[in-house]
């Protein structure tokens, strides 16, 4: 009898588990529908969609890029915590990064036009920095929203060119930053052009970029970034564009912690309908 009871009482717990959890999904879906990060169903399943609305949401709202309901997003999105970055159904996997790469001509024309408001003012709290190392993966934006973002033109008299907005080349760093937490490590490799400027190791190729992002993985497997400011665009005569931003980062291993600020450049170039990088490099911050 007793074991009957018991039975039935987990049967219960799992039955109401994934319902809780769905619940929460949709609530999420339904509040980034309603600010113009989502334009999906309100199904309550934790798909690629959802994945990238919720990052363009860290992105914009001072929170580290995860792709996933952690804790802090959940809190910010006011819903319950249960799909939490515990949670394998609100965590974010490949499509989410290819998803935000893309971009979205419908989140940026209501961005762009003001019928998003701007977030507040958000920061991450001062950290004290133990070691600066190289930041081989990027990040999430921590800034206040100003007026509708200007156009970056490169280069008009090329026609391989296409028109660019800031907000369009935040969400490519973005998910630049989510592809370097994706679990397939080097997956941020599909950003880069088979030979870059890599940091101060002159022109490398991706197969060496690889070794260094393995590398890097195993070193710092805890791993935390956020956009503490504006995103730089200039655009270069050959029809590239220089891309600065300040990164805040937070490393972790089971022996060593780092934290700190740096200044990240990304020279990209239009390949396609795309871009990639061709050139990166950063310099500390105080």
């Amino acid at each position: 009898m007793k074991r009957s009871l018991l039975c039935s009482l987990l049967a219960v717990v799992c039955s109401i588990t994934p319902s809780f959890a769905d619940d929460s999904v949709r609530a999420v879906q339904t509040r980034l529908k309603t600010d113009g990060f989502y334009f999906g169903d309100v199904s309550g399943n934790y798909d690629s969609e959802t994945a990238a609305a919720v990052s363009r949401y860290q992105i914009r709202h001072g929170l580290p890029i995860s792709g996933q309901l952690d804790p802090e997003t959940s809190k910010a999105l006011g819903v319950a915590t249960a799909a939490s970055s515990t949670s394998p159904a609100a965590r974010a996997d490949s499509a989410s990064w290819q998803q935000l790469r893309k971009s979205d001509s419908r989140f940026l024309s209501k961005l762009n036009s003001g019928k998003i408001p701007p977030p507040g003012s958000a920061s991450p709290a001062s950290r004290t920095k133990t070691e600066t190392p190289r930041t081989t993966t990027t990040a999430a934006v921590a800034e206040t929203r100003r007026a509708p973002a200007p156009v970056v033109e490169p280069a008009p008299a090329d026609p391989a060119t296409f028109v660019l907005s800031r907000e369009r080349l935040r969400d490519y760093v973005g998910a630049f930053v989510l592809a370097g937490l994706d679990p397939r490590v080097g997956s941020e490799l599909e950003f880069f052009a088979n030979q870059v400027r890599y940091y101060d190791q002159g022109s490398v190729s991706r197969d060496k970029i690889r070794r260094d992002l393995i590398s890097y993985n195993q070193r710092w497997p805890q791993r935390r970034f956020w956009l503490a400011g504006e995103v730089n665009v200039e655009p270069q005569a050959d029809s590239r564009l220089r891309v600065t931003f300040p990164l805040r980062y937070e490393l972790r291993s089971a022996s060593e912690r780092s934290s700190g600020k740096v200044r990240k450049t990304l020279l990209v170039e239009v390949s396609g309908e795309d871009l990639q990088i061709v050139a990166v490099d950063e310099s500390k911050r105080r």
